[in-house]
This record gives C-alpha cells, sequence and structure tokens, in this order.
C-alpha cells in the first residue's frame, strides 16, 4: 500500500523506542496495531458495499430487461388470440346457423322399429330418410369458455359395472388375496 521497505521500519521504531520510551512502546504499537486493523476492515467493508450496490444495479437492469420481454411476450400472444378469435367466432355463428336450419325430426317419424320379418334387418319407421335426419339434427355450439353439456344416456345401452368391494381392481395396485384354507371340519385356520 506505502510501499515502505524493512530498513524505513527499523529507522520508524528506532525513532519510536527513543521518543516514547521502552515502557510505554509496547502499549502504543498494541493500540496503533488495533487502529490499523479497524481502518483495514472499514476499507474492506467499503468495498463489499460497492460491489454489492454495483451487483444490485445490474440486476435491477436485467430485472427490466425481462419484464419488457415478458411484456413484448404477452402483447404477442394476445395478438395471436384476437387474430385467431375472430375467424372462430365466425365459424361458430355460421355453425350455430346451420344447426338453426336443420329442423329436428317429428316425433311420428322416430318410433320404435317396425317388426322386421325374419331375416331382414329392423328398419326404423320413416325409412332411411328419418334416420338420416335424426343423425343430422345438430345442436349450436356452446360459446368460447363455456363447458359442454353432458350427453344423454342412451336407455338401450346396458348399465356400467357397479364396483363390487369383493371383486380386486386392476387399478388398486393390490394383490388379490388367497382364501384362508379350510380344516377338514369346515373352519378357517
Amino acid at each position: 500500500m506505502f510501499d515502505i521497505s524493512f530498513s524505513e521500519l527499523m529507522v520508524i521504531g528506532v525513532v519510536a523506542l527513543v521518543v516514547i520510551g521502552p515502557e510505554r512502546l509496547p502499549k502504543v504499537a498494541r493500540t496503533v496495531g488495533h487502529l490499523l486493523g479497524r481502518a483495514q476492515r472499514y476499507v474492506n467493508d467499503v468495498k463489499t458495499d460497492i460491489k454489492r450496490e454495483i451487483e444490485l444495479d445490474e440486476l435491477r437492469k436485467f430485472k427490466d430487461e425481462m419484464q419488457d420481454a415478458a411484456q413484448h411476450v404477452q402483447s404477442s400472444l394476445r395478438d395471436a388470440g384476437s387474430a385467431i378469435k375472430a375467424p372462430a367466432e365466425e365459424l361458430r355463428s355460421e355453425l350455430n346457423a346451420l344447426g338453426a336450419g336443420v329442423s329436428a325430426p317429428e316425433p311420428a317419424a322416430v318410433a320404435e322399429p317396425a317388426a322386421a320379418q325374419p331375416g331382414e334387418p329392423a328398419q326404423p319407421a320413416g325409412g332411411a330418410s328419418a334416420g338420416m335426419a335424426a343423425e343430422t339434427t345438430a345442436e349450436p355450439l356452446p360459446a368460447a369458455g363455456q363447458a359442454a353439456a353432458p350427453a344423454a344416456r342412451d336407455p338401450a345401452a346396458p348399465e356400467p359395472p357397479a364396483d363390487d368391494p369383493a371383486q380386486p381392481s386392476l387399478f388398486d395396485g393390490a394383490a388379490p388375496q388367497p382364501a384362508a384354507p379350510k380344516t377338514p371340519t369346515g373352519t378357517p385356520t
């Protein structure tokens, strides 16, 4: 720091011994050592504070850059969403208009199938055109953000099997337990 050689330190030590005296020199040297140590710690603290402030400033700049980039991405996503939303709304309105144009089949047309003769497939009442009309009826599509209504259950479809606690499920993760062996008297062991 000050570039002092050993010979210069010897001269300073001899002058201090003559001026201060041999009795007080150790006490003064200890005090000077403490003061120099405090000065070095203070300088190191100032250096670390300056480094910390520089790093915080760099982090603030980085944070601002990331926020700008995030806002740019968010605005581009909003623009893309609005560009897609307009054609989707047009398509939805066209489908709703087409769905409203197709009328529902008359109740007499959708009746029980006529009695089929042996060897002939059963035909619905009203012929094949009534079956086609029943298949082409459409309901309006739900608007964006709305959930579709659950489909009605077909009464002709078999009932789903009820969960039987006695039957192990393949998804239980546990293997079925074997039955306990019975003794000749018929009681479990």
